[in-house]
């Protein structure tokens, strides 16, 4: 009798710290439930957009996590980088570079001035430490500013430019440009099997290497792991040839966009898939509740898959194979990083820069080697957003990135000294249903269109203002914490919340 008292005690404990943890997301979830009633709006185009948007934004959001866990806060400095980015594109356009090659050119040169735009940002953050994100917010304003200048006068103006698409009155680019003819689609046009095929040639690679490294230091463990990829990723390869001579299959996987509901089953298979593998064949440390969970998961999401009103809204709505790839990359990369001997000494330096110099570890370095790989991120990012809008506002378009990018990782349940890709994933998901179905819930109830535009304002910064309220009220110490979840017989869940 006492056990099962005690159980419910310490579940009924759990349940509220999980909700007192979770209010940020909680408390958008419904506020998104309630606009989507409000709206009257077809739930297939909510979907469809939310995902649309969910693409083009992801990267850009993710692009904060790094210098977030570095101690610097959310870094509204992101701008920086995708001024570069846009910098590039203008060069791009005018020397007539089209598709993946024009693509991959902006990357190429965007990268090396987002390196120098972090670099500068990262020493300001070093002479401003505990303000960084007021100087960073202040710093954007500031670089749009130049921005504007570089754009509005000084192309044409001061330096040659000779392109009468792109300048305006002579000088100065034109406000609006459209992007069909230089980078439009670039990514989004890549087909699935085609981003398969590349990933697989890129893992044969790479174990080939491991293979070659482990015979020589004589590492058999690692050596037969490698082994074992390299096989699987060979088996994959082929596996595709075959597929694609499939009618039924070919059309499927050799298409440029995937149906959600199809993706989404593959996606939970593979995944209990690599679950098994990894488990029974690769011998990792994968207990039997994370066994039965990732099961019982997968079984429930393929379950829901079937159910008409569910399969009907996931059919409508269709991804980029390789812009989601470049999404899955970019959270591999931070969870990468973060596991590398760079990624702990950020991670010190971000829970306490004292304790970190005193380790030996040069605390201005990191912070600017954080802050140079979010710009970089950032204008990576910023190239995925263009090409997948196909339009270039050439004044506002990198104006209110860092807002954005910051209230949707916010709404995930981020706070300014914690952040990670599931809080990024989520709060990308709330932040852009509440974008699209804000402005529709109140122009039913008020009767007014012209007010979508002052709506989404007001919940890009309302979003922050509440989030960062309800982060500062989450702070509160252990004995608040201790409160809500319970009494001493809960002290593992209170260790944990608090």
């Amino acid at each position: 009798m006492k056990n099962n008292e005690e159980k419910r005690i310490s579940f009924s404990g759990y349940l509220k710290g999980a909700i007192f943890n979770n209010k940020v997301i909680i408390l958008f979830t419904v506020l998104c439930i309630a606009c989507i009633m409000a709206s009257n709006t077809s739930l297939n185009y909510i979907a469809s957009e939310v995902f649309s948007r969910f693409g083009r934004n992801a990267c850009l959001v993710l692009a904060l996590i790094i210098p977030c866990l570095a101690g610097l806060g959310m870094n509204f400095g992101i701008v920086v980088g995708a001024i570069a980015a846009q910098i590039a594109i203008f060069f791009v356009v005018h020397w007539g570079f089209t598709g993946i090659g024009g693509f991959l050119l902006c990357t190429l040169m965007s990268t090396p001035m987002a390196i120098f735009f972090g670099w500068l940002l990262g020493i300001l953050f070093n002479k401003t430490k505990g303000s960084e994100m007021i100087t960073g917010l202040v710093l954007g304003f500031f670089a749009d500013g130049l921005y504007r200048l570089f754009t509005l006068y000084i192309i044409g103006g001061l330096i040659p430019y000779d392109d009468p698409n792109l300048l305006d009155r002579g000088f100065g680019l034109r406000n609006a440009f459209d992007l069909s003819d230089s980078i439009k689609y670039a990514l989004d046009d890549i087909s699935f099997v085609t981003v398969f095929r590349l990933l697989m040639v890129f893992i044969i690679v790479i174990q080939l290497i491991n293979i070659a490294i482990g015979s020589k230091k004589a590492m058999a463990v690692d050596k037969k792991e490698s082994m074992l990829k390299l096989v699987s990723a060979a088996a994959g390869l082929v596996i595709s040839f075959i597929l694609m001579a499939v009618p039924g299959v070919s059309g499927m996987i050799g298409g440029t966009r995937l149906i959600l509901s199809d993706t989404l089953r593959v996606a939970m298979i593979v995944y209990l898939l690599s679950l098994v593998i990894r488990k029974f064949l690769l011998h990792r440390d994968i207990t039997k509740d994370r066994l039965i969970k990732g099961a019982v998961l997968t079984v429930i999401v393929l379950v829901l898959s079937y159910i008409p009103f569910i399969r009907d809204i996931l059919r409508s709505v269709s991804i980029s194979a390789c812009t989601y790839g470049v999404i899955c990359l970019f959270c591999f990369f931070n969870n990468w990083i973060l596991d590398t001997k760079l990624g702990q000494d950020m991670r010190t330096v971000g829970q306490n820069r004292i304790v970190a110099g005193s380790a030996g570890i040069n605390v201005d370095k990191i912070r600017i080697i954080a802050t140079c790989i979010s710009t970089v991120l950032a204008a990576w990012g910023q190239l995925i957003y263009l090409q997948n809008l196909g339009t270039f506002n050439t004044v506002q378009q990198q104006s209110n990135v860092g807002l954005y990018a910051v209230a949707a990782l916010l709404v995930g349940g981020a706070s300014v000294q914690k952040a990670n890709n599931r809080q990024a994933i989520i709060g990308v998901v709330l932040f852009h249903t509440l974008f699209v179905v804000a402005p529709l819930a109140a122009t039913q109830i008020i009767g007014d269109s012209a007010i979508s535009e002052y709506i989404r304002m007001f919940i890009c910064y309302g979003v922050i203002a509440v989030s960062l309220a309800m982060h500062a009220w989450k702070k509160k110490d252990k004995k608040v914490v201790k409160k809500i979840v319970g009494d001493d017989e809960n002290k593992d869940v209170i260790k944990t919340l608090a």
